[in-house]
């Protein structure tokens, strides 16, 4: 391929993180408790892995489960996502979808004005919205989103090649598409081919 493609690693500790540097990893998404999808993970965590040198983007997510948050777990998360960034990370990763499925835009809009600039990653949870995805997309490009992950309503990005390559044409640069699930050493070059995404998680 003639671009280079951003690899992101799903880190679930801060020696992940540094593994992930050595190989060669542009990026790294930082959890815990991976087992449960990835939840926020501890400040001394995000400080030994801000150590290895690459970009961290801390999850923020204060349980395992769905998406609908309470006033009191958004507090939370605003919490959370005031340390994570104190102690060091480039930028957070987060999602909030309302009761009836749609994106939680003050919950969206109130994490990117925290993070002041800094990284803001939209995600999988907006594989789970119920209403029209480029609507949605749009609503995260006027708050300032950096980026969205997703596998395109698919268990895995490569089962949505044509719908990833949809939403990174209606993005138009806009705001960055970042496939993830699935993406494997054998699939992540075609898949890359395929959608026009120039990262992969």
């Amino acid at each position: 391929m003639d671009k280079k493609i951003r690899i992101e690693i799903c880190c679930g500790s801060a020696e992940d993180v540094h593994i992930a540097a050595a190989c060669g990893a542009d990026r790294a998404e930082l959890s815990s408790c991976l087992y449960f999808g990835g939840l926020t993970p501890s400040v001394g965590t995000v400080i030994e892995a801000k150590k290895a040198g690459i970009p961290v983007i801390a999850m923020v997510r204060p349980r395992e489960g769905g998406f609908c948050y309470s006033e009191s777990e958004k507090k939370v998360c605003l919490l959370d996502a005031q340390s994570m960034l104190g102690a060091g990370a480039d930028g957070i990763v987060f999602g909030g979808l309302t009761e009836n499925g749609r994106i939680d835009l003050d919950f969206t809009r109130r994490m990117v004005e925290l993070a002041e600039g800094r990284e803001t990653v939209f995600h999988r949870a907006f594989d789970l919205i119920e209403t029209d995805w480029k609507r949605s997309l749009s609503q995260l490009i006027d708050l300032g989103v950096t980026r969205v992950l997703t596998s395109g309503f698919a268990a895995t990005a490569p089962q949505a090649v044509d719908t990833l390559a949809e939403r990174v044409r209606f993005a138009a640069g806009v705001i960055e598409i970042l496939p993830g699930s699935g993406i494997r050493l054998d699939n992540a070059v075609d898949l890359c081919r395929s959608t026009g995404c120039d990262q992969i998680h």
